[in-house]
Order: structure tokens, then sequence, then C-alpha cells
């Protein structure tokens, strides 16, 4: 199934447990280093001040570098604790590797969320990138949030409407 994002409400709610997708449009990444600062903004709602609108977004928990991206564990304290927040602000597709809680499964259910998994496959996710710019917190450097277009990023869902593969 092709995803273009934004993504909406129906196309989202349509998702099973093991669909394959391919994303193509506009993405976010982060990872541990910023996305407690993303929740942090989403807390004061502040993340306006940015210029960002997180409605019907796509965050990929990787860091950018001119080696590539490649998914990071999910289940990381920082990033797993992030998907609240970031799903409650409108992110609609969370998108890395590992299980997650059940804690985080209800949560996803509840905003109408999905989390996709993907391989860990540089080489293919470089060649999918249109383009790359910094969306907020440079001085971070790769683990800055990025605002990537991107062309057919493959994923399956692993997670969706209270189901799981884990």
């Amino acid at each position: 199934m092709d995803i273009r994002t934004p993504t909406g409400e129906t196309q989202i709610a349509e998702l099973k447990v093991g669909d394959k997708i391919n994303m193509s449009g506009i993405i976010f990444t982060g990872r541990d280093a910023v996305l407690p600062r993303i929740v942090r903004l989403i807390e004061e709602n502040r993340l306006g001040e940015l210029g960002l609108d997180l409605g019907g977004a796509v965050v990929f928990h990787t860091a950018v570098s001119d080696a590539g991206i490649g998914p990071t564990s999910s289940n990381k304290v920082e990033i797993e604790g992030s998907i609240p927040a970031l799903s409650k602000a409108g992110v609609k597709i969370h998108l890395g590797k590992g299980s997650l809680s059940a804690e985080t499964v209800e949560t996803l259910a509840e905003y109408n969320s999905v989390f996709v998994v993907t391989p860990p496959v540089t080489a293919l996710f470089s060649k999918s990138i249109l383009s790359k710019e910094i969306a907020a917190f440079s001085e971070l450097g790769m683990e800055a949030f990025y605002r990537l277009t991107v062309k057919n990023i493959p994923g399956i869902v692993a997670i969706a409407h209270n189901k799981t593969i884990f």
C-alpha cells in the first residue's frame, strides 16, 4: 500500500498488522537526543514556534548523516517515551525497529497511530531521500530533528489498533 504523507485518519484506520507499505512525501527524523526536546515543546504548546505541524506526520527513529539513514531501536526510553506526546500531537506513523511495551501499544490505538518496522538497510534508504533539511535543533548535528522528502521508504505495520506482531 502506498502512503503519501502527511497521511489522514482514514488511511491509518485501514492499516492492519502485517501490511507492507511504501511511504513517500515528508517524514521527520529523530532519536534519543532530540525527541525529548520535541516532546517538551509539545507539552509547553510551543511546537508552533518552530513552524512544525506534526498532523499526519511520520517520525522515523534515526539520525541523518552523509553515510545515510537507518532505524535505531524504538524501545529506548527516550524514543518510546516520546511516542504518546507525538501521537497526541498528530504523528500517525512511528517508524523504527524493535518491540514496544503494552502501554505504548494502547497509546498508539488511542490516537489512531501505528508503529511500522523497517529493515536496517541504509543504502536502500539513501536512494529514497529526495531532499533533507534540519527542521529543529541544528546544534545536535546528525541527531537534529530533520525534515526529509522521500520516495518509497518501505515498512511493515508492526502495531496497529491494539494488535502487535511482537
